[in-house]
């Protein structure tokens, strides 16, 4: 009986993130969990550390663009001010460590989907692994191509009163958690060799579900010790949500 016998049928995009966290523990499995784990503690964790460090300074900076006759309402726009800058730099740090953790991500979901689907591997081996790096990495920076015009939009609109310390704090949540659908479920379409904008479009089908997904694992990235081990458990509950929801389609 294949792994994929054993999950419920999933209900919800929430479902798949806790499908992931159960996965990354199966034995066999756990070697190639191990390295993008260690990029992701390194890289998060320092950088973490390093932005809580800075809070008090720049919060004050990014209030004083609240006109004066808002100034009462500071107890309310401070902490959309924390959850902002906790949403852009979560994104930027997320971004470095997965695109050099791409082709173990890559390898992981590679891997998980062999278990789920009890289908054999194809022969290949670690010398066809790193032939994929630089394709691997061309579609990371299809994706950074992707997200940058947004968000230099986004950073923008933030900086118009009223509406860039209320409403974009918003927009940059969903548009994140949307961001962080495309990261991972990008791993398992990528190994099938599907093209970045059709992987976008079969994403779409199940926006609102989809959404739940990626809005789970933003808010998690925001969590100190448990945003150590996002990576491998969003790469693992994307590929189970692949197998489950568009591999058929492909």
């Amino acid at each position: 009986m294949t792994a994929s016998q054993h999950l419920d049928k999933p209900r919800s995009g929430f479902h798949y993130f806790f499908v992931g966290l159960k996965l990354i523990s199966q034995p066999g499995l756990r070697r190639f969990v191990i390295l993008p784990l260690l990029v992701n503690i390194v890289l998060m964790g320092g950088a973490f550390w390093w932005l809580f460090t800075r809070l008090n300074d720049w919060i004050p900076g990014l209030l004083s663009h609240v006109p004066d006759w808002l100034q009462w309402l500071s107890y309310l726009l401070w902490p959309l001010a924390v959850i902002s800058i906790l949403l852009v730099f979560s994104y930027l740090f997320s971004t470095v460590a997965n695109i050099i953790a791409s082709p173990f991500n890559g390898l992981l979901a590679e891997q998980l989907e062999a278990r789920l689907t009890g289908q054999p591997l194809p022969d290949g081996g670690l010398l066809d692994a790193l032939k994929d790096v630089p394709r691997t990495l061309k579609r990371e920076m299809q994706k950074l191509g992707w997200y940058l015009p947004r968000i230099i939009i986004l950073l923008i609109l933030y900086f118009i009163p009223v509406i860039g310390q209320t409403v974009v704090p918003v927009l940059w949540f969903l548009f994140s958690a949307w961001m962080q659908v495309i990261q991972y479920c990008d791993y398992p379409f990528d190994n099938h060799k599907i093209s970045f904008p059709l992987m976008r479009k079969s994403l779409r089908q199940h926006k609102i579900s989809n959404l739940q997904f990626g809005s789970l694992i933003s808010v998690v990235m925001l969590i100190p010790i448990l945003n150590l081990i996002v990576m491998p458990v969003a790469v693992c509950g994307a590929t189970a949500l692949w197998v489950d929801r568009y591999r058929q389609q492909h």
